[in-house]
């Protein structure tokens, strides 16, 4: 088997920047495996193309369990360098720094704030708060550029009384904003464009697509390589430090539990031999259910030139705690919920739990490394996240009667005889999506019950971390691209400096 110091498994948000970062300490080897092509699909550079990416070669395809009344819904994530945020939608804010004073000590919002800088490079932010020359460069959509339904949602939320702010990133994290998003120069900003590629040139940074990890080698209770599928034949590869899984919240636990370290009983009665019983391994999956408001316009609006989407408010419902639990933007494009018409011509304005109670989780139906996971983010388990929904729609709806954004268009989904009440609440039910954003299926934490260290280590297994949104302990209340970014920038400085504190001889002795 070839040999490495690290291999990253998962050429994602995070995998990039693993790799890129491990690869600028000189003489390091480091090789990335990546499911799926090195080479990006043109739609991926053109910002509002990014609906084309659903269901292409770039994505895994998954669908979840059916969901409240819902039925199974439909669950992308990326496969190809970059991840997910290579056919994400591209807003680029951090959650508000509550969220993270409720992750365990060294991981809160003034410890991740140097990585949150590291990562991004920002024009007329405060740099007390936001980068100025990182690799992300991200800025909001120019004023002249607005999309005019964007434009008049956040006038009509803004003259309804919900607060404004200059900057979710910055001092003032809540009330309707105009985002940075990862665009420049009219092109999508993904994380292999800002860390892979301008690393190509490295000698001792190899990268592989079209590979499949199956399951970690682990040898007396350390990893000390990964198999993975590589044209359909079998190969492997051996890391001499560490193996770091970057797979992503679905992924990483299939890789996890495929290679025995998860559920004991669980993984007993699939054929797995337990190599470290870890209950948690695929709980506590979370992500932000949304739901869509329809509405039909009279004849075709312009088409947005960024990500259809443009601003957000960060609101409170009553259930709201030491952050806002909801989340309004527009879909500036003509589509409805599974099941529902769509109008030739119209737009979105949605709702979104972004502090939701309801939990899910992932899990194996076999030790067949091609079977897909079993995907259950267990949206509207809580009735307290219907409770949000009403509320958000109530709000949009107060939005959507304002003159001039009645006059964009009309509500024709769920429809304005759906009131507030059961009616409401059945089509929240049914209308139920995905934001697209899992994480928490390998928490890290103090206690003993998180999958991984404060150090992103494995419980009872050496020589593997992970590094990805399944590390999260507690959601942002924002898309979760930034969030693994500067999680990841401080991951790799983790292991850059335990690499200086232990001697590498000593770990290859170990592996043998």
């Amino acid at each position: 088997m070839d040999q490495y110091d690290y291999i990253v498994v998962g050429g994602g948000t995070a995998g990039c920047v693993v790799a890129a970062r491990l690869s600028e300490v000189p003489g390091t080897r480091v090789l990335l495996l990546e499911a799926g092509s090195t080479q990006p699909l043109p739609a991926m550079s053109v910002p509002a193309a990014w609906p084309e990416l659903m269901e292409s070669a770039a994505d895994w395809g998954y669908r979840t369990t059916p969901q409240a009344e819902a039925g199974p819904v439909a669950y992308p994530r990326g496969r190809a360098l970059g991840g997910s945020g290579a056919i994400n939608a591209m807003a680029h804010f951090r959650g508000h720094a509550a969220v993270y004073d409720r992750w365990p000590p060294g991981w809160r919002y003034q410890d991740l704030l140097p990585y949150f800088r590291r990562s991004e490079h920002t024009v007329g932010r405060d740099p007390a708060l936001r980068g100025t020359d990182g690799p992300v460069r991200v800025a909001p959509v120019p004023e002249a550029s607005r999309h005019p339904v964007a434009r008049a949602f956040a006038a009509a939320l803004a003259a309804a009384g919900c607060p404004v702010t200059d900057d979710l990133s910055g001092a003032r994290q809540e009330g309707v904003g105009w985002p940075d998003l990862a665009i420049n120069d009219g092109r999508r900003v993904g994380p292999a464009d800002a860390y892979l590629r301008p690393a190509a040139g490295r000698p001792k940074l190899t990268v592989r697509g079209g590979c499949v990890a199956t399951w970690l080698i682990i040898e007396r209770g350390r990893c000390s390589g990964v198999r993975y599928l590589s044209q359909g034949l079998h190969a492997g590869a051996r890391a001499a430090a560490e193996v770091i899984v970057c797979a992503g919240a679905i992924g990483t636990p299939k890789l996890l539990m495929l290679s025995g370290i998860g559920p004991a009983r669980q993984l007993r009665g699939l054929g797995i031999d337990p190599v470290a019983d870890l209950p948690d391994v695929g709980q506590n999956l979370v992500d932000h259910p949304v739901v869509m408001v329809t509405c039909q316009s009279a004849e075709p609006l312009p088409g947005s030139r960024y990500n259809h989407g443009e601003m957000y408010a960060e609101l409170r419902s009553p259930l709201a705690g030491t952050w806002p639990d909801l989340q309004l933007f527009p879909i500036l494009l003509p589509l409805a919920a599974p099941g529902f018409p769509a109008p030739d011509a119209g737009f979105n304005l949605s709702a979104s739990v972004v502090a939701p109670d309801s939990r899910g989780s992932v899990a194996l139906t076999s030790a067949d490394p091609s079977a897909p996971p079993v995907i259950d983010p267990g949206f509207l388990r809580e009735g307290r996240d219907v409770d949000r929904l009403e509320t958000g729609v109530e709000l949009i709806r107060s939005a959507a009667a304002d003159d001039a954004l009645a006059r964009l268009g009309t509500e024709v989904v769920p429809g304005p005889e759906v009131r507030a009440g059961p009616g409401l609440r059945q089509y929240i039910r049914r209308g139920v999506g995905s934001h697209y954003h899992p994480a928490g299926t390998c928490r890290l934490g103090a206690d003993d019950s998180a999958v991984l260290d404060l150090d992103l280590r494995v419980r009872g297994v050496g020589g593997v971390r992970v590094v990805d949104a399944s590390v999260l302990p507690v959601i942002p209340n924002a898309p979760l691209n930034a969030t693994v970014l500067a999680v990841a920038e401080k991951a790799a400085s983790l292991i850059t400096k335990s690499r200086h504190q232990v001697p590498l001889t000593s770990l290859i002795n170990e592996s043998h």
